[in-house]
């Protein structure tokens, strides 16, 4: 069966981007076509500036609204990257394979690093090799497909090199993953900057609907989207960016067209409202049951460790083998260390 891998990493409240461009798709789809394995990344979450317990009160938040999306520990495997030590364990065997000219060309490192920098900050050494924990991440499960937005496509393409070069340096270890990408709201915009993306790292932004905003939140929020010069209703990425999104965004929570809703409106005041309307009523199961997980949080829990207990299993063999193939002696059985005594 086709493996899937995918991560959510802690570093803000999840928004509608993560929903529909990723979470939504791994619940309804990927979780029943697939071995899937759902996973917080919450060591990427370390290569910033953090609180250590706002880092893992948002780990624990994600890790609930995975299950309250519809994701079925029944179905899939759903862990914390840091209960399972295969990843971190990869990743510097990867480093070993990976190059500096290879860090150095990603682009989101680029952008971070130049945001730390013009906040006269420190770069983190991490921010730069995070991408080899993210092929260890994938590598280990020996993951068939990898379900991504655009802004990560250039990370699987770095995972699938390191692979194909680790294979071809010292024996067939890894599967060469591929990225998969939904066709529809695969990467949904700022309401307030429809150049960039809806992320999770601005707490309070104005242009972000985060998965619990409260209804009239979410409305206020989607009223005051900036739209475009001119009166019509158009969908077009480069002359009306911010009409376009509200169109995208309404066109994945109702099953339509963009292009054909835009026919249907007159006015951007309408396509604010109904949008507005269609995303409440695609995030109101989300909350409900969210707040249900979190009247229950030994149930959580227990989720967890079994997800890890399963995700180790999955990944210590051929993390093993990495060690093997790559030169490293096996440790000393246990047995064999006590005789020496």
């Amino acid at each position: 069966m086709t493996r899937v891998f995918s991560g959510i990493k802690p570093t803000g409240h999840l928004t509608l981007g993560n929903y529909l461009g990723a979470m939504r798709r791994w619940a309804t789809v990927d979780q029943h076509r697939a071995e899937a394995l759902f996973c917080v990344v919450d060591l990427h979450a370390l290569t910033v500036d953090h609180d250590p317990a706002r880092v893992r009160r948002v780990s624990r938040q994600a890790a609930t609204l995975l299950l309250a999306t519809g994701i079925d520990p029944g179905l899939c495997t759903v862990f914390v990257q840091s209960h399972v030590d295969e990843h971190a364990r990869l990743s510097y065997l990867l480093e070993c394979v990976a190059t500096d000219g290879e860090m150095r060309r990603m682009v989101q490192y680029r952008e971070k690093a130049a945001r730390e920098r013009d906040r006269g900050g420190s770069v983190r050494l991490s921010l730069l090799t995070y991408p080899v924990l993210m092929a260890a991440d994938i590598l280990a499960h020996r993951t068939d497909e990898v379900p991504v937005g655009d802004d990560q496509r250039q990370h699987v393409e770095l995972a699938r090199d390191i692979a194909a070069r680790f294979n071809q340096r010292y024996g067939h270890t890894f599967v060469v993953p591929r990225a998969t990408h939904p066709e529809v709201a695969a990467r949904v915009m700022n309401l307030q900057e429809p150049s960039s993306k809806m992320g999770k790292s601005d707490d309070s932004g104005p242009g972000i609907v985060y998965l619990l905003d409260e209804p009239d939140v979410v409305r206020r929020k989607i009223g005051r989207a900036v739209t475009d010069s001119g009166q019509d209703v158009r969908h077009d990425r480069e002359e009306r960016p911010g009409v376009t999104n509200l169109l995208e965004i309404l066109a994945a929570c109702t099953g339509g067209d963009p292009e054909a809703l835009a026919g249907t409106y007159s006015s951007y005041g309408a396509l604010k409202k109904d949008t507005a309307d269609a995303v409440v009523e695609v995030l109101r199961p989300v909350r409900d049951r969210h707040r249900e997980l979190c009247a229950d949080p030994s149930y959580v829990e227990g989720v967890l460790r079994d997800g890890a207990a399963r995700a180790r299993a999955v990944a210590r063999p051929t993390v093993d083998a990495a060690y093997r193939a790559i030169g490293l002696l096996p440790p000393v059985p246990e047995p064999a260390l006590n005789a020496a005594r």
